[in-house]
């Protein structure tokens, strides 16, 4: 998604008339092509994924580079679009990850999307910006985000927490906090998702 938006907004700032037959409009096709075959995939396990991957999207893979650092040579490199080339060129190594394994998404809309309540709780939580605010929330966060992870419910999870843990305080061993853990049967049983796949 980083590497094709540069060539989006390019193609939206002059229009996909002027757009059409340029290099970002050729670059946008080939990166859409490749993140629409991917998604064919998405069913898949693991191993077939990679496997589908190597096997339809390896030669688009390195197609798209090959024809990237050609164009680069023929563009100014401080321009809009010779910055776009240099992005994926400069970022090949990491852009082709998803290659190798079939756990790594192609883009990272999902890590995206979980940061995104972080930056609108920042604007609102005026407490965040000392050192423990920013510590608790964190935390907060971080349970919830796990807690979405493990498809359990975010609210019953935490009412969760805060009924048992307060029980355990005195305890001088820890073991207790497994059966909390949101992997945990335990936890799996008393806090469903109405979202969860069955």
């Amino acid at each position: 998604m980083h590497c094709r938006r540069p060539f989006a907004e390019f193609i939206k700032s002059v229009g996909t008339k002027v757009a059409k037959g340029s290099i970002a409009a050729e670059a946008y096709s080939m990166i859409t092509e490749i993140m629409h075959l991917n998604n064919g995939f998405d069913d898949l396990s693991n191993t077939d994924r990679k496997k589908q991957r190597q096997h339809v999207l390896q030669d688009k893979v390195d197609a798209y580079f090959e024809w990237v650092k050609l164009k680069y040579s023929q563009v100014t490199h401080n321009s809009t679009i010779g910055k776009a080339l240099a992005y994926s060129i400069n970022q090949e190594e990491y852009l082709r990850k998803f290659l190798t394994d079939g756990r790594i998404p192609m883009d990272n809309n999902y890590a995206e999307q979980a940061i995104r309540p972080f930056t609108i709780a920042r604007k609102n939580f005026v407490l965040m910006e000392s050192d423990n605010g920013a510590k608790a929330s964190a935390m907060i966060f971080s349970i919830a985000e796990t807690a979405k992870a493990n498809a359990i419910n975010t609210y019953k999870y935490f009412n969760l927490l805060l009924s048992e843990i307060p029980k355990h305080q005195d305890d001088k061993d820890t073991k207790y906090l497994d059966a909390l853990l949101p992997w945990s049967k335990n936890v799996q049983d008393k806090c469903p998702s109405r979202f969860k796949k069955s």
